[in-house]
């Protein structure tokens, strides 16, 4: 990635804004600034775009449509259909994947090219609270927004390496496992079990606390869990990792409990960290905390000037969420006085089989905010849907709402309820009422009528479903 050309002399390094991390949060607020009038320069380090771009959230969504068309050949007859799948070609997977990512890539160094954006190659420091240096070269704004993403987390003492895969070796390799161990049920590790199994590999995955996608609304939990059973994939919970070993043969994993599995690879899949070591944050006087940038809602940091934006801000490390607040910073320097982001109105999907999606509040969220008296829920079962009955999937909608007050939360589980999250998002944003939605006509035969329908059933008024 070099340099792009924006009127400015060779020798210039003054800029309105200066913007360490072309990431999701990064690219987002040099594009927005730029289209505000300010001059923008973008330092990134490897590829505009990325973890989400080359690393994360798009070659891994591509993976598990592969895994989709996978699974609908091997299911093919339930439909009438006799197909027949042969086998999955690894590289010829990759060469789809990669596609899809170059093709994306092109079209943001072109956005950048377009909104006159300054793009520098190099790893950027913060060597003064308005200077940004890469490789010698010193980068001045009035500005600095960090935006550096995050890594693959590993727990104390666990190496990585060899057949010990992050996320990001794991994109790398060039057949299909006979069998894998995955240490985290969260989102990562959960889509990649997906994927995996539908590719027809052995699966378990090992989660220490008490449910797979523990973030989610527990209903929502214990319905993927099932969902995952019946798929035949493999997990451990409520017992936590002790210790692995490999060997030319595999990995061999122990549990604290003494349990062990052995497999081809131990994927690690516990999280992700802040990348802000080494950076320079600390030494220019911004406050940090376990690694984290800390900032108040308007992602100022406690340095006049410098704000932060994306996976280093505490909170849901989504690449939409960073995205959200990278336009919001550019507007907010522009003065327009932006509303800013809050983590529980950030829609959340994991695209595994089947996806949850969610937003706001969970069942639990809720009642501890406003006891439980005043909080009321109804699930949606997918089985009264008859888009969902089409498609052979099971699941719910879940709604959670404030006693004679707005819908608060939003969760389902299910194939494809990660589009529904548009419409859900609005409905908790917008602090709408059930009698509100149930008034929308919601297209039929869709999976969308499930929304409707619950907002139905809540405002008192069920169809397709019992009261």
């Amino acid at each position: 990635m070099a340099e792009q050309a924006d009127g400015k002399g060779a020798g210039d390094d003054q800029f309105d804004l200066v913007i360490l991390g072309g990431g999701s949060g990064g690219y987002a607020a040099a594009f927005r600034a730029a289209q505000l009038g300010m001059s923008v320069a973008l330092v990134e380090k490897d590829k505009l775009g990325g973890t989400c771009l080359h690393r994360g959230c798009i070659p891994t969504k591509a993976l598990l449509h592969a895994a989709e068309v996978a699974d609908s050949a091997r299911h093919s007859e339930q439909f009438g259909v006799k197909a027949t799948l042969d086998s999955v070609d690894v590289p010829a997977v990759n060469k789809y994947r990669d596609g899809v990512v170059g093709r994306l890539y092109k079209g943001l160094q072109g956005l950048a090219k377009a909104n006159k954006v300054t793009l520098v190659e190099g790893e950027g420091r913060l060597v003064e609270p308005h200077v940004v240096e890469v490789a010698g070269r010193r980068l001045t704004a009035a500005t600095v927004i960090l935006a550096t993403g995050s890594t693959s987390r590993t727990l104390p003492g666990l190496e990585l390496g060899g057949r010990v895969l992050t996320s990001d070796t794991a994109l790398s390799l060039d057949h299909v496992p006979d069998k894998v161990v995955i240490l985290g049920g969260g989102v990562i590790g959960v889509e990649f079990a997906s994927v995996w199994k539908s590719f027809g590999t052995d699966v378990t995955i090992v989660e220490a606390l008490p449910h797979l996608v523990p973030a989610e609304d527990e209903a929502c939990s214990k319905a993927f869990e099932r969902a995952y059973r019946k798929r035949g994939i493999n997990f451990s919970l409520g017992v936590r990792f002790k210790e692995v070993s490999q060997d030319e043969n595999g990995v061999h994993v122990t549990l604290e409990d003494g349990k062990t599995f052995d497999a081809d690879y131990l994927l690690v899949a516990v999280g992700r960290g802040p990348v802000t070591s080494g950076m320079g944050f600390e030494e220019a006087g911004v406050t940090m905390e376990r690694g984290f940038v800390v900032t108040d809602e308007r992602l100022r940091t406690s340095v006049e000037g410098v704000y932060a934006v994306g996976d280093i801000v505490p909170g849901l490390q989504l690449a939409h969420r960073g995205f959200a607040q990278g336009i919001f910073v550019a507007e907010e320097l522009a003065g327009l006085g932006p509303v800013p982001v809050v983590d529980s109105a950030v829609p959340r999907v994991t695209y595994s089989e089947p996806e949850v999606s969610s937003v706001g509040l969970t069942e639990k969220q809720a009642k501890e905010q406003w006891g439980d008296d005043a909080v009321a829920t109804y699930e949606y079962n997918l089985a009264g849907n008859g888009k969902s009955q089409i498609l052979g999937t099971a699941g719910f909608i879940k709604l959670v709402r404030r006693v004679d007050g707005p819908l608060v939360g939003i969760h389902a589980v299910g194939s494809r309820m990660g589009e529904q999250i548009g419409e859900a998002q609005l409905i908790v944003n917008w602090e709408a009422f059930p009698e509100e939605v149930a008034q929308l006509v919601h297209a039929h035969p869709t999976q969308n009528e499930a929304m409707g329908e619950a907002h139905l059933a809540l405002a008192g008024k069920p169809l397709h479903s019992h009261g």
